[in-house]
C-alpha cells in the first residue's frame, strides 16, 4: 500500500494537538515534499530523514513522497515530526506494518545515523496521549519527563531500528521510568525560623499564603524585606498532582526543561528589575512563556519594585485577574496559566530612609512623590497587602536572640486556612469572585458601618474594598471562626498601608 497514516502531536501553547502525518508514494521523478504549513525546521526533515532510513538499513522509496501534516491550518515547528514521518515513508513502503501503527503516537528528532534526539514539550503530549489511550514513543532524553504522567503507557526508544523492531513484534521497547520520586519540601529551604524580629511582616506573610494574596513589602535597606520574601514558598500547602503537572507542563514548553527532583515544589521565580515586559509576560515569534507562567501555582518576587519600568509592570494587571497570559502575534497566539502569587519589596524613598528614626533621609516630598509615582494605581489597587518593615534593632540583630516560629508551625496553619476555604468555595479567597465575596464575606452591621466609613476615609475603589474582605476572611479562618470579627477587619484594613494618601514614609 503506497498511503500510510502516521500520529502525532504538535506544540500550541502548553497544548498538544494531535497531528496526522500522511504519507503518499506516487510515480514521477523522486521528490519529496511536506504541506501543513511546516516551518523551517520541519522542511528540513526530509533531509535528516532521508539520512536516517537510509543509515537504519532500510531502503528509501525512489518515488514521488508527499507528506501531509493534519490539520494543515495549524502551524508545525520543531524537530518533533523527524520519527513519525520516516515511520510514515517506511510503512507506506512496505517496509513495517500500517496497522501497527493505529494505536501509537511518535515523537522525536532523528540525527543521521538515526538516533532519537530530545525535544522540548513532551510532557503535555503524553497527558493528551493517555486521553487519547495511545501508546506514546519518545527519545531517551524525554522519557523521565513523560514518565510523571501517571498510567500513561509510554515507551522509549533509542534509534529510529528500535520503533521498527518494536512494531514488527521483534524486541519490546522499555516503559518510561520516573527518575525518582518529587518531594515537596527540600532540607535546604529556607526557613522563617532565619527571621528575626519583624512580627507584623511575618503575620503578614502567613495572612498572604493562606489566602493566596499578593504582598508589597516597604522598608528601608537590609530590613529583610527578601529574607522573608523568600520564606513564603516553604509555608505554602504542597501542590496537588494536577497543579505539579500544570506547571511542570509550562517548564516542559519554556525549552528550560524540568527539574525532575524539584517538579512538586512550588515554583519561586525572581526576575531582575531590568527584564523586559516579554520576558515577564511572554512571547516571541514562537510564543514562548513568561516569568508570570513559568510562577504558575507558585511565587513571582519582585525586588526593588520602584527601580521597574513602569510600562514593563503594568502589563502585570490582567493577568493578576484572569490567571492567565493571552499572546497573539501576526502569525501566531498561545494561551499560558498564569495564576501566580505576586510578591514585591520596595524602598520608601529613593534614598531608602523615610520614615526611618535615625532621621537620615534627605529626600524630598517631591521626590518621594516622584518615586512613588512609578508604580500606577491600578497595579497597587491590585495587591492586597501592603506592609511596612522597619529597621530592625539592636537586640534583634544579636547572636544570641532568640529566632522566630519556624515555618513547619506557620504552615501546618496555612495548610488548615486552606482547607477550610476549599470546602467552603472550592478556591482561595484571593480567587473568590463578587457574589462569591458578597456571600462568604458577610460583615456584621457595626462592621459594615466600619468599613464604609474606611472606604470614604481612604478613597477606596471597589476592587480595593472587595480585596480588604477577602483578607479579613482569611484572616477569620486562621482564627478557625466561621465569621468576620471587628479585629479582622481592622487588621485587614491596617494592611492598606498605601491607600492612606500619603507618602510610605508617613503611612
Amino acid at each position: 500500500m503506497s498511503l500510510a497514516l502516521v500520529h502525532s502531536r504538535a506544540r500550541e501553547g502548553v497544548h498538544a494537538p494531535a497531528v496526522r502525518v500522511e504519507v503518499h508514494l506516487s510515480g514521477g521523478l523522486p521528490s519529496t515534499t511536506i504541506v501543513g504549513l511546516p516551518e523551517a525546521a520541519v522542511r528540513e526533515s526530509r533531509d535528516r530523514v532521508r539520512a536516517a532510513i537510509q543509515n537504519a538499513q532500510f531502503e528509501y522509496p525512489a518515488r514521488r513522497v508527499t507528506i501531509n501534516l493534519a490539520p494543515a491550518d495549524l502551524p508545525k515547528d520543531g524537530a518533533r515530526f523527524d520519527l513519525p514521518i520516516a515511520l510514515g515513508i517506511l510503512a507506506a513502503n512496505g517496509q513495517i506494518p500500517i496497522e501497527a501503527l493505529a494505536r501509537c503516537e511518535f515523537l522525536g528528532e532523528l540525527a543521521l545515523t538515526g538516533e532519537l534526539r530530545q525535544i522540548d514539550g513532551v510532557l503535555p503530549a503524553a497527558i493528551a496521549s493517555k486521553e487519547s489511550g495511545r501508546t506514546l514513543f519518545v527519545p531517551p532524553g524525554n522519557g523521565a519527563e513523560a514518565a510523571l504522567v501517571a498510567d500513561a503507557d509510554v515507551r522509549v526508544a533509542r534509534t529510529l531500528l528500535e520503533v521498527c523492531a518494536h512494531l514488527t513484534g521483534r524486541k519490546q521497547l522499555p516503559a518510561a521510568v520516573a527518575v525518582a520520586a518529587a518531594v515537596t519540601t527540600m532540607p535546604d529551604e529556607p526557613d522563617l525560623a532565619d527571621v528575626r524580629g519583624q512580627a507584623h511582616a511575618r503575620r503578614a506573610l502567613e495572612v498572604a499564603a493562606a489566602g493566596g494574596h499578593n504582598l508589597l513589602l516597604i522598608g528601608p535597606p537590609g530590613c529583610g524585606k527578601t529574607l522573608l520574601a523568600s520564606r513564603l514558598p516553604g509555608i505554602l500547602p504542597p501542590m496537588t498532582e494536577d497543579e505539579a503537572l500544570e506547571t511542570a507542563a509550562i517548564g516542559s514548553v519554556s525549552g528550560r526543561g524540568i527539574d525532575l527532583a524539584r517538579w512538586k515544589q512550588r515554583p519561586w521565580r525572581a526576575p531582575h528589575h531590568t527584564a523586559s515586559a516579554v520576558a515577564l509576560v511572554g512571547g516571541g515569534a514562537e510564543p514562548r512563556p513568561g516569568e508570570i507562567s513559568l510562577a504558575h501555582h507558585g511565587v513571582l518576587f519582585l525586588d526593588e519594585l520602584a527601580e521597574w519600568n513602569r510600562y514593563t509592570l503594568d502589563v502585570l494587571r490582567e493577568p493578576m485577574e484572569s490567571g492567565r497570559a493571552c499572546i497573539s502575534r501576526a502569525a501566531r497566539q498561545a494561551e499560558f496559566p498564569a495564576r501566580f502569587q505576586l510578591v514585591a519589596a520596595m524602598n520608601p524613598c529613593p534614598c531608602g530612609w523615610a520614615g526611618d528614626a535615625s532621621g537620615r533621609c534627605r529626600c524630598t516630598a517631591e521626590q518621594i512623590a516622584r518615586y512613588r509615582a512609578r508604580l500606577s494605581g491600578p497595579l497597587l489597587d491590585r495587591i492586597d497587602l501592603h506592609v511596612m518593615v522597619p529597621r530592625l534593632g539592636h537586640g534583634d540583630l544579636r547572636p544570641d536572640a532568640s529566632g522566630g516560629e519556624p515555618s513547619a508551625a506557620v504552615r501546618a496553619r496555612v495548610i488548615a486556612a486552606r482547607a477550610l476555604q476549599q470546602r467552603r468555595a472550592g478556591v482561595t479567597n484571593a480567587l473568590l469572585g463578587q457574589r462569591q465575596t458578597e456571600r462568604e464575606c458577610r460583615l456584621r452591621t457595626n462592621d459594615q458601618v466600619l468599613l464604609e466609613r474606611a472606604i470614604d476615609s481612604l478613597q477606596l475603589s471597589g476592587r480595593a474594598t472587595h480585596r480588604i474582605l477577602r483578607v479579613a476572611r482569611t484572616i477569620a479562618d486562621l482564627a478557625g471562626m466561621t465569621e468576620i470579627a471587628t479585629t479582622h477587619l481592622t487588621e485587614a484594613i491596617g494592611y492598606r498601608q498605601l491607600d492612606r494618601g500619603a507618602t510610605p514614609a508617613a503611612a
